[in-house]
């Protein structure tokens, strides 16, 4: 029963979660803790080992543990480096699997966020026995993993797959962190759903909305959802202008690799048919005709509170003995 487990670590910009794994995807026990408080990335080592430990003497001992799974902004897989990652109070590279090798003594493999999430689906989720899927994260921002072939695409330098930073309305709405404009994540992420709804308010005085009782800055993408589930016409509105953008994009995406699913995960699939109604419809529409109707779109099989620590710890799966 030896290397019968994995530990999965997920590196947020608010909250660090961790657990350790069985190849079922059971969580046999996790733990969390605060990303932000550590200015140093040594610190915030200190405190993960300490948590970490127990959970592994708890396990067994690390020879029960095949390896270290670690998803993180800006994670690059080829260094198992964290590299100029804006969400982190970090700066600059930090090389973050080795210094956990160092730590912990166990091999460890690091990707970004939405990586780990496809490789979380492709092993535990509804892409289980698909090689050619694209996994869309729709969340505060809009991460993607693309695997191709049984293979996840990660490019020449690490780095493929940001399909959140393509461009699909030129010149369109500034996106903060990028300084580019027009980006999927400036639409179709939460802060983007709710830009949506600020300017529709703003723009279209003449439509009755209960959001109209908050002032711009209270406007979150809860309350828009809350509005939209009870038949709020602006608010649903704003579902429709969403779909319609990622579905334009998601054609792009499919004439691209020509997946067998695009599976969605996060928050904003919370909105259901909403979304997907349009997504599909304008999916459909802006596809060739080679490319129509047969790309299944499928929500996210993994609990969402587990996700995270699930996605990393399948990397310590595919590690080469």
């Amino acid at each position: 029963m030896s290397q019968q487990l994995a530990v999965g670590i997920d590196i947020g910009g608010t909250n660090t979660v961790f657990g350790i794994v069985d190849r079922r995807g059971n969580i046999l026990s996790d733990g969390k803790m605060s990303t932000k408080s550590h200015d140093n990335v040594e610190d915030f080592l200190t405190e993960l080992h300490g948590h970490l430990s127990k959970l592994i003497e708890q396990a067994g001992g690390s020879e029960n543990i095949r390896g270290i799974g670690v998803g993180a902004p800006n994670g690059n897989f080829y260094t198992g480096n964290i590299e100029y990652a804006p969400n982190l109070s970090w700066r600059g590279i930090i090389p973050l699997a080795n210094l956990l090798e160092q730590r912990f003594g166990l091999p460890t493999v690091l990707t970004n966020d939405a990586n780990a999430a496809a490789i979380g689906e492709m092993t535990y989720g509804a892409a289980r026995g698909m090689k050619d899927f694209i996994m869309i994260t729709l969340g505060t921002g809009v991460g993607s993993g693309i695997v191709a072939n049984g293979q996840l695409i990660y490019g020449h330098d690490g780095f493929a797959g940001e399909l959140g930073h393509c461009i699909v309305q030129p010149g369109g709405r500034l996106h903060p962190g990028t300084g580019m404009r027009g980006s999927l994540e400036s639409y179709a992420s939460a802060t983007g759903v709710c830009n949506t709804a600020k300017e529709f308010l703003i723009n279209r005085p003449e439509v009755e909305s209960t959001l109209r009782q908050y002032t711009l800055d209270e406007i979150t993408s809860k309350m828009i959802y809350e509005a939209a589930m009870k038949n709020d016409a602006l608010a649903k509105e704003v579902y429709e202008y969403t779909g319609q953008i990622l579905g334009e994009a998601l054609a792009n995406f499919v004439m691209f690799s020509s997946p067998e699913a695009i599976i969605l995960f996060g928050g904003l699939t919370k909105a259901g048919d909403m979304l997907m109604k349009p997504v599909r419809i304008h999916m459909e529409n802006n596809m060739l005709p080679i490319f129509q109707n047969k790309v299944k779109l499928l929500f996210s099989e993994l609990k969402e509170s587990d996700a995270a620590i699930l996605g990393a710890s399948a990397l310590a799966w595919e590690m080469k003995d």
